[in-house]
């Protein structure tokens, strides 16, 4: 299986285009590259029932963020205020990425 070419980076603010969470904005806490998924901060939520470690201790149900499809996220532009594709420009040396809409760097 191929690795793909993935414009979404950790660290980036990042709006859901379909599921239960549609609309909602979030950080990326991991990109899984092998699957083409993310992680999104507080999206995606599932519940998991966790064991008691130690006698006397209680079990809990804890809610953890689950990989999305990379296709159902976009980055998200504060200057646009919408998810937006990614754009690529040369400054100086460097390759930054941008917003095909309103060409600001992200």
């Amino acid at each position: 299986m191929t690795q793909l070419k993935v414009k979404i980076k950790k660290g980036d603010e990042v709006i859901m285009l379909a599921g239960k969470d549609r609309g909602k904005k979030g950080k990326v806490l991991k990109v899984i590259r092998k699957n083409g998924r993310v992680v999104v901060d507080g999206l995606n939520l599932i519940k998991k029932n966790r064991r008691p470690k130690r006698q006397g201790e209680k079990g809990e149900i804890i809610s953890m963020p689950r990989a999305v499809d990379i296709s159902n996220v976009a980055l998200f532009c504060a200057g646009c205020n919408k998810g937006v594709r990614v754009g690529y420009r040369l400054s100086g040396d460097q390759k930054v990425r941008i917003c095909r809409k309103c060409q600001e760097n992200i």
